[in-house]
């Protein structure tokens, strides 16, 4: 973010705060894109927040910031969801992250996906369900297809696994572990948000957080548009590092990681298992593939990721093509029922998981800068973690402090630390 000073005798200095890329490319596809916000006892006491992102986080940020009374406008310029978190697996889990320092946040955020579920219907609107994880091996088979029996005959092993599978684990159970559809969650959110407490949606471009005495006062979308704002919310996943500011500050990196969508012949077959297999082809390493079935009939398959350089535009990511392929071989020896023929291929696609250089979230007001939020970093588990860091940085904003969890671990002033100790 390239840091520009100007000044007259007649204004205040201001600063703007630039992107030194384009951003992501938005197009909003919700059912009500743009919406005034709705009319409210006395606006000029609300806080005015700019949420930038339309990603989970940015859109569970903006869903409470406007449940806890702000006027809250949502700056995307490609469609909802349009990156990682529509190409997720949508994975929930209570305690998988315990023991490390995103515990706190991941239980809170657990039951608030469940408390979401039961607010918005989410079983029918985004396919929120409990399920049942497991673990085990599967060896790559040399045959075209897998034999079409379990070769262990564990009763662990849903039936519809007729692959060659073996050491089975219960390793979460409908009390500990669940999923959601990630694009359909996302959007269901930032639609109750605007039809019910009116925030905004804009389709635009950021072009500058104009900063006057060391405080956020609007944000500037490309074209001239400006909109007014006491707080700003940047919620961009990787994206966040293509600001130079932010880059001499800490380092958010994406992680590209690959899926396939199948849509079996007969979905009904496939129980509500999600697998984490450790899988053994013929050659080469061992992986780590996970394998999401679906309500809606679908089942997600993801793995084989790669550090890399992050595009400028999301509609730029593509899946490498050996990664795909290798995601369908995973497939076919999972289950007959998934090889490609009896299961049609729905999607063939990659994204970015946005990363940090000390595996913790980045999460707090940028120091130095009043009024300027920050909320990235979440790795894989960014669905699980949205409604937390929502709740928390909407409690941070309008209330100035979070309770829901202590935020001083995910601070981005962590960094600013570090680095005048390394000078």
């Amino acid at each position: 973010m390239a840091l520009t000073f100007s000044s007259s005798p007649l204004s205040p200095p201001f600063l703007f705060l630039r992107p030194i890329r384009n951003h992501p490319k938005f197009s909003i596809s919700i059912r009500c894109c743009s919406s005034s916000p709705q009319p409210m006892d006395d606006p000029q006491t609300k806080k005015r927040v700019v949420v930038c992102g339309g990603g989970v986080i940015g859109v569970c940020t903006a869903y409470f910031l406007a449940k806890k009374g702000a006027v809250v406008t949502l700056v995307e310029k490609s469609s909802v969801a349009c990156a990682a978190s529509g190409k997720a697996g949508g994975f929930l889990a209570l305690d998988w992250c315990d023991g490390g320092p995103v515990e706190s946040l991941a239980r809170a955020s657990f039951n608030l996906h469940r408390s979401l579920s039961e607010e918005l219907n989410g079983p029918e609107s985004y396919g929120y369900r409990p399920l049942t994880a497991l673990s085990f091996t599967i060896t790559e088979s040399g045959s075209s297809s897998p034999s079409g029996s379990k070769s262990s005959g564990n009763s662990k092993i849903p039936s519809w696994i007729d692959g060659s599978a073996r050491g089975p684990r219960t390793i979460g159970t409908t009390q500990t572990t669940a999923q959601v559809h990630p694009q359909l969650f996302t959007r269901t959110l930032l639609n109750t948000a605007v039809e019910k407490y009116g925030a905004e949606v804009v389709i635009g471009k950021v072009d500058q957080v104009r900063v006057e005495e060391g405080r956020v006062g609007s944000v500037v979308l490309d074209g001239g548009r400006i909109i007014e704002s006491e707080s700003v919310v940047l919620a961009l996943g990787p994206w966040t590092g293509k600001f130079d500011m932010f880059a001499s500050m800490f380092r958010v990196y994406g992680l590209k990681a690959h899926s396939i969508v199948l849509q079996p012949k007969d979905p009904a077959i496939i129980t509500p298992h999600a697998l984490f297999l450790s899988y053994f082809p013929q050659v080469g390493k061992a992986m780590d593939p996970e394998v999401y079935p679906r309500p809606t009939g679908e089942v997600y398959i993801c793995g084989m990721s790669s550090e890399e350089e992050v595009p400028d535009d999301p509609e730029q990511i593509v899946g490498n093509p050996a990664s795909i392929a290798m995601l369908k071989r995973v497939a076919k020896n999972i289950s007959s029922h998934l090889t490609e023929g009896e299961a049609g291929v729905k999607a063939e696609q990659a994204c970015f998981l946005p990363c940090t250089n000390d595996s913790v979230p980045i999460i707090g007001e940028v120091p130095g800068v009043k009024g300027c939020y920050v909320a990235t970093g979440h790795s894989c588990w960014g669905i699980l973690n949205g409604p937390a860091t929502g709740v928390a940085v909407a409690e941070l904003v309008v209330d100035g402090r979070a309770t829901i969890v202590d935020l001083s671990r995910f601070s981005p002033a962590r960094f600013v630390g570090l680095r005048k100790v390394n000078v």
